[in-house]
């Protein structure tokens, strides 16, 4: 049998040697207690304090479920959080039928940080944006992935306009709190559209070339990189967290469900899928506030969900990191480039760095942040900000 329990001191005696080994080394110097219920959250006490450590420990309480067991049933989609499970939950009578509006209310405030929307074009975006308009270091664009939104940007956000950068992180459309148009009558979701909306923003945004840019993740977050090879003059220097970089990288199966008819209608409309993608690449459990923030917009309307459903479905997967793969190892790319990787990431191996590295070495360089998974700036925000702003002052 095993226990789930979560970091707040000294690893137990009963932990295993590779159990102690795998913490942050900075947690591993504390001290853990253990509980016999099942994934209940405890924060690390250490610096890093944004996200949860899940450790398994052995246990011999007859009627606790074997991790083995975990993940079965109907309701195996629901995270860690006790607030994605009453996302979820049902009324004891109809009279009580009045969960989800309350829920809603109670978390529509939060993820604005930094935020306002702009027009772009025909569309509306929802952009972040931190630093002074003259910052003494230059322009950051920070660019997701799917199904995330600019939120995980927040804390790096923080920390590069506290070193002088002006810094800007916008809701891809679709995404997040930005418009959502209908698919198939007005936004096409296809890289193309992509490009050219993003085109739109740079103009409203008054972002001059040539900036520094940083992309993460799948999908959208190849379109940034898509983008950058069709417009290299326009890009200082280029960072990318984790993000298919070869035509071996691994689909997870979120995105081969999203292209299964029928069964991606469905699984699109699930409101805690994309606090389930970021919680499932990594070792960590979001804070509650924060799964409420990746939450809200699936809670609100049906339109999330039906966007990154359009935008899986249109998206060229296998040809598109091809392109990249030759894009980045031709001799036409000459843009310095750091690949920041986070080596705990469970959907991409470190191997997609590092083959990515070699084909341009002397343009490419890599950062591996141990303890960081898929959302290297949503799990430990401080080692992805030392990397770049080395990268880019250098």
């Amino acid at each position: 049998m095993a226990v789930q329990a979560l970091a707040t001191g000294t690893a137990p005696a009963s932990l295993c040697s590779s159990q102690a080994q795998a913490l942050p080394s900075a947690a591993a110097r504390g001290e853990f207690s253990s509980t016999s219920s099942l994934r209940v959250p405890r924060k690390l006490q250490h610096s890093h304090q944004r996200r949860r450590w899940r450790i398994v420990a052995a246990a011999s309480d007859e009627g606790i479920v074997d991790e083995d067991e975990k993940g079965k049933g109907i309701f195996n989609f629901v995270t860690d959080n006790a607030s994605s499970r009453g996302a979820i939950q049902l009324p004891n009578t109809p009279a009580q039928d009045g969960n989800l509006g309350q829920m809603i209310t109670a978390i529509e405030n939060k993820g604005r940080d930094y935020g306002a929307y702009k027009r772009a074009g025909d569309y509306s975006w929802w952009v972040r944006t931190l630093g002074e308009p003259q910052a003494p270091k230059g322009t950051v664009l920070l660019l997701h992935g799917a199904p995330a939104q600019s939120y995980s940007y927040r804390d790096v956000m923080k920390q590069l306009a506290a070193l002088g950068y002006r810094v800007y992180a916008p809701d891809w459309l679709g995404y997040g709190f930005s418009e959502k148009p209908q698919p198939g009558y007005e936004f096409k979701y296809t890289e193309e559209a992509y490009h050219r909306e993003l085109d739109n923003l740079l103009v409203r945004l008054e972002i001059e070339a040539p900036f520094f840019l940083l992309t993460q993740g799948f999908i959208v977050g190849s379109y940034g990189l898509t983008w950058a090879l069709n417009n290299p003059s326009r890009v200082s220097k280029l960072a990318v967290l984790n993000t298919p970089l070869t035509p071996s990288a691994p689909l997870p199966s979120l995105f081969q469900q999203l292209r299964v008819p029928f069964l991606g209608e469905f699984t699109c409309q699930n409101a805690v899928l994309p606090e389930r993608f970021v919680e499932g690449g990594s070792p960590y459990v979001l804070e509650l506030d924060d799964a409420d923030v990746y939450r809200l917009p699936y809670l609100d309307s049906s339109d999330p969900g039906f966007s990154l459903l359009e935008s899986t479905r249109k998206a060229p997967v296998k040809d598109l990191t091809a392109r990249i793969a030759r894009g980045f190892a031709s001799s036409s790319w000459q843009v310095p480039t750091i690949v920041a990787w986070g080596e705990a990431d469970k959907y991409l191996p470190k191997s997609e760095a590092e083959e990515f590295a070699k084909s341009n070495p002397d343009v490419i360089k890599t950062a591996m942040l141990s303890g960081a998974g898929h959302l290297p700036q949503e799990d430990w925000p401080e080692k992805v900000v030392e990397a770049i702003d080395g990268f880019f002052r250098a």
